[in-house]
């Protein structure tokens, strides 16, 4: 991202400490990328707001949309469920997002943690997707059947890409999909099932396996918002 933003003529810096360097804070429209643990802290410090998902959005989605059903609660409830499922923090990752019984569950974390509870599924690939104003900028494959890729594996095939293209053609254009202006949506081929959202995240933090690192700019320099004075 650094060499396309430097192609690009923005100065970029990379911060070497929880501490944002005063002459950092003068900058009128900066735009931060970081990890999702660094993120509320920095923005907070720089009077800005990082756009990302409410903790239920994924909850909300057309079931169409998802192909599995999907609830929020505790993880103190989660707890008490003994059938497997797939449990995940909403909005970082805190622990581990995969598989698991309740008494399964991370014991070193609060009953009133809020979690994602889905019926169990197998993805056969899986693909990230910056979307900006409501339209698909760039994407690019990330895991197929479970396994992360690596540069070199990046590349998808035709039919898979046309099948993105499609079903991102269709969430964009639901109405009944909310999205902020700059952000990420993951998606993929469930196994007998067919395509379906995997859940949403903020572009600010989100990782861009092959995706267009210029495209992916162009949406990140939105999900960074200036919050007004007081």
């Amino acid at each position: 991202l650094w060499r396309a933003a430097g192609r690009l003529g923005w100065p970029v810096e990379r911060l070497q400490s929880w501490r944002i360097p005063p002459h950092l804070l003068e900058i009128a429209e900066p735009v931060l990328y970081v990890e999702a643990m660094f993120g509320p802290t920095l923005a907070e410090e720089m009077g800005v707001r990082l756009l990302e998902p409410a903790d239920d959005w994924l909850v909300r989605l057309p079931h169409e949309c998802r192909l599995r059903d999907v609830r929020l609660t505790t993880l103190g409830e989660a707890r008490t469920n003994p059938a497997p499922a797939f449990v995940k923090p909403p909005a970082d990752k805190s622990f581990a997002a995969r598989v698991y019984t309740g008494p399964e569950l991370p014991a070193d974390y609060p009953d009133e943690m809020p979690v994602l509870v889905s019926d169990v599924v197998a993805w056969e690939s899986e693909f990230r997707c910056f979307v900006l104003d409501r339209e698909l900028r760039t994407f690019s494959i990330y895991a197929r059947h479970g396994e992360l890729q690596d540069e070199e594996e990046y590349a998808c095939t035709d039919a898979e890409a046309a099948g993105v293209e499609a079903f991102m053609a269709r969430l964009l254009a639901d109405e009944r999909v909310d999205l902020p202006r700059a952000t990420v949506v993951d998606v993929g081929m469930i196994e007998g099932r067919g395509w379906a959202c995997v859940e949403q995240n903020g572009a600010w933090g989100a990782g861009i396996y092959g995706c267009d690192p210029a495209q992916v700019l162009h949406v990140i320099r939105h999900a960074t918002v200036r919050t007004p004075p007081a």
